[in-house]
């Protein structure tokens, strides 16, 4: 049963998905998306993305209300005890450490345009190494800093946002760009929807994690509808609009140009600083749960997340930022489908009829793998122009990891009762 004195009300849950929302990756989607289309489809592209990830979060957040679990230990029944422990693990892993990455990167690349100012220059790879190892050091050791980073981060990054915005709108030369702006790229509506739907999957597929502990399902619609949208749409806004204003998608070069470099430079590196310590703690749980380390080697898992994470900062995966949200968005969405499909549709969104499968239930693995993959194949033929290309539909995955547990569920259900009515047969 639910512990009454761990419940939150509606508008605590909001603010922590409000919260998760304003970020660098918010930023560099709105960033990505008008280079490739104009503003007002980027904002539409923006609010039709977050709109079908509040629908994902609801469906997953409200079977976390009703059994009063994370989304790891419902996934039980779907995937099996030891597969929900796999799979969810695997996807928490690939994402943190993309993450991780990424935002790596995005700090490697202000703290060096920073110190060129000051004339100290240093290459952004040889910078990413430095924040990767703080961020790292940081996850391992300092719990409480990490709180206090991001007591600091989220206003400041807040208030520096709405001042560059005030600062590109209230000039004439910046709303004349915003009147004749044309993107430079070509970037389709489909292709501009998996970006939006990649950047927050993970945070939807395992909405239960927040969820657990409020009353009802209501709650859970109405935290997700007024946390996500609002502060997800205006983030896309304002890294789209400053985007245009300073004439470049790099988010970096954008946020130096926000009052001073060094208003700008501290807000990306606070900003990533916070997300990433949580990125390498998360992966290395999810390492120490794929692998199954001892809880002992959790230090250990974390600094390898790290690394992994930093290595991946020093090759320059931000300049990969859009394939990767694209095969994230593909692969882990496919994780929901299979988990709707069982309790909002067999199970009729009744907690009673559910309960864990010991050890690996295969047709959920499949039916994920299924989606997963088929999902994935236009994205990674899109790295080979020379092959014959598909487009990307970003909820392929899910649709089609929803209609393979069903099918595979009512196949083995029949065979089940014809066995049944053998046996019995037999016996007469």
């Amino acid at each position: 049963m639910e512990n009454k004195n761990k419940a939150q009300p509606w508008y605590s849950l909001a603010f922590i998905w409000g919260g998760s929302m304003v970020c660098v990756p918010s930023l560099l989607i709105g960033s990505t998306l008008v280079s490739g289309m104009s503003l007002g489809k980027a904002l539409l592209v923006g609010l039709v993305g977050y709109a079908i990830t509040v629908i994902i979060m609801v469906l997953q957040g409200s079977q976390s209300v009703d059994l009063h679990k994370p989304t790891v230990q419902i996934a039980k029944q779907v995937f099996g005890e030891v597969g929900s422990q796999r799979i969810i693990s695997i996807v928490l892993a690939i994402a943190c450490l993309g993450w991780f990455g990424i935002q790596t990167n995005v700090a490697g690349s202000a703290f060096a345009n920073l110190l060129a100012l000051y004339g100290i220059h240093i290459s952004i790879p040889v910078s990413s190494i430095i924040w990767g190892v703080i961020m790292l050091v940081t996850a391992i050791y300092g719990i409480q800093l990490i709180r206090l980073i991001n007591y600091i981060a989220v206003p400041y990054l807040v208030l520096v946002c709405l001042y560059g915005l005030f600062e590109a709108l209230s000039s004439g030369q910046g709303t004349q760009l915003l009147q004749t702006y044309q993107p430079s790229t070509n970037l389709s509506f489909f292709e501009g929807l998996a970006i939006t739907i990649g950047s927050f999957a993970l945070g939807a597929v395992i909405a239960g994690d927040y969820s657990q502990y409020s009353e009802k399902r209501s709650d859970v619609v109405k935290a997700a509808g007024v946390g996500i949208i609002p502060a997800g749409v205006l983030m896309i806004a304002v890294g789209a609009i400053l985007a245009i204003v300073n004439r470049t998608s790099d988010i970096s070069s954008v946020f130096m140009n926000i009052g001073s470099p060094l208003i700008g430079g501290i807000a990306l590196i606070l900003a990533t600083w916070k997300t990433n310590v949580i990125n390498a703690f998360s992966g290395g749980l999810a390492i120490i749960n794929v692998f199954g380390i001892s809880k002992e080697k959790e230090k250990i898992a974390v600094a390898v997340a790290g690394g992994i994470g930093t290595l991946l900062a020093v090759v320059g995966i931000l300049n990969y930022f859009v394939p990767i949200m694209s095969i994230l968005s593909a692969m882990i969405p496919a994780v929901a489908g299979v988990m709707i499909a069982s309790y909002w549709v067999i199970q009729k969104g009744n907690p009673e009829k559910w309960a864990p499968v010991s050890g690996i239930n295969w047709l959920g693995i499949n039916s994920w793998l299924i989606g997963a993959i088929i999902a994935v194949i236009p994205v990674l033929l899109g790295f080979f122009p020379s092959l014959p290309q598909f487009p990307n539909q970003p909820l392929i995955g899910i649709v089609l990891s929803f209609i393979c547990y069903l099918a595979g569920y009512k196949f083995f259900a029949k065979k089940s009762n014809n066995h049944h009515v053998n046996t019995r047969e037999m016996e007469e």
